[in-house]
């Protein structure tokens, strides 16, 4: 179990973030077409996952914008953006924004996803969905680089998690 704040008071996530140099947990999470998607879908290439409570708010909004900026110079990566929103509201975010770059994963069907990362919030106003956190992945699915942001309205750090991406 971690600790993270929101707006300075403590909450608590399920578990702990998947260990660097260990295979990352399958999932199964819910695509803009309404499909199941895996790691499997992914093979081959690396990941970064950008977990977000929801692409509702600003720091979440602008951690996908910043990502998808940087998936350019990443063409041997998928970026992927996980969070609790419908696949329909992922969908006009990036769409009104103009984001091309990432790939937008829904947890609607269920928890799991959080369950097995590490980072589904216990209690507070945010229980039930997602502490923010990035975890990058390499072609084999090994653990190269995790973060837990420990405030939830902060930013995560853009530089040491495209730095893991090589």
């Amino acid at each position: 179990m971690a600790t993270v704040t929101l707006q300075g008071n403590e909450t608590q996530t399920n578990g702990d973030l998947p260990a660097v140099g260990t295979t990352a947990p399958d999932f199964k999470l819910t695509n803009g077409d309404l499909q199941d998607v895996t790691l499997a879908d992914f093979a081959g290439r690396k990941k970064l996952l950008n977990i977000v409570p929801s692409l509702d708010t600003p720091t979440c909004a602008e951690s996908t914008r910043k990502f998808n900026a940087a998936a350019k110079a990443h063409p041997d990566a998928v970026f992927l953006v996980v969070s609790a929103d419908l696949p329909f509201a992922q969908g006009r975010f990036c769409s009104s924004e103009g984001l091309e770059n990432v790939i937008t994963l829904s947890m609607m069907r269920d928890r799991n996803f959080a369950k097995d990362y590490g980072v589904l919030i216990q209690d507070g106003p945010l229980a039930g969905i997602t502490a923010r956190a990035v975890v990058v992945l390499d072609e084999d699915n090994r653990v190269l680089y995790t973060q837990l942001v420990p405030e939830i309205a902060d930013e995560p750090d853009y530089e040491s998690a495209l730095k893991a991406l090589g």
